[in-house]
């Protein structure tokens, strides 16, 4: 155990775990109702964002959307199912390795993508200056 984990947490150390977490709910929350709103379920919203924001390259695998997801693989594949079934996404073998299964997007999903991305930058701006990431290493050390 380092110094830092060994020592008490103080009020303010509280404080600011408590608002970054708040912070991040709202964001979640609004994101969560913007995706519901364009009539597309918030873990589609995060699937097919995923895929379109993948480090690279237009597409993902499912054990790499598994793992951005932060899910089971067996889930992400229903998820892909249901995400196929509204014709959002496809599953297409790569030419390069028979092995791996890409998930891209259609066209409808870059549209849906395309409005929620708009919302959540605008979203983002809006909370500039609240919504920051917590320096842990400045907490009391009382």
């Amino acid at each position: 155990m380092s110094k830092l984990d060994a020592r008490p947490l103080s009020k303010h150390d509280f404080e600011t775990l408590a608002d970054f977490r708040y912070q991040l709910r709202k964001f979640v929350r609004f994101s969560e109702q913007a995706a519901r709103r364009r009539g597309i379920n918030p873990l589609q919203y995060q699937l097919l964002l995923q895929v379109k924001g993948y480090p690279g390259r237009d597409w993902a695998t499912v054990g790499e959307l598994a793992e951005r997801l932060q899910a089971k693989h067996h889930g992400v594949v229903a998820l892909i199912s249901r995400c196929e079934k509204q014709g959002y996404v496809v599953r297409r073998r790569s030419s390069e390795d028979r092995r791996r299964i890409e998930i891209r997007l259609l066209r409808k999903a870059e549209k849906v993508l395309d409005e929620l991305a708009r919302l959540h930058r605008a979203e983002l701006l809006s909370l500039q200056g609240r919504f920051v990431v917590p320096d842990i290493r400045a907490f009391d050390h009382e």
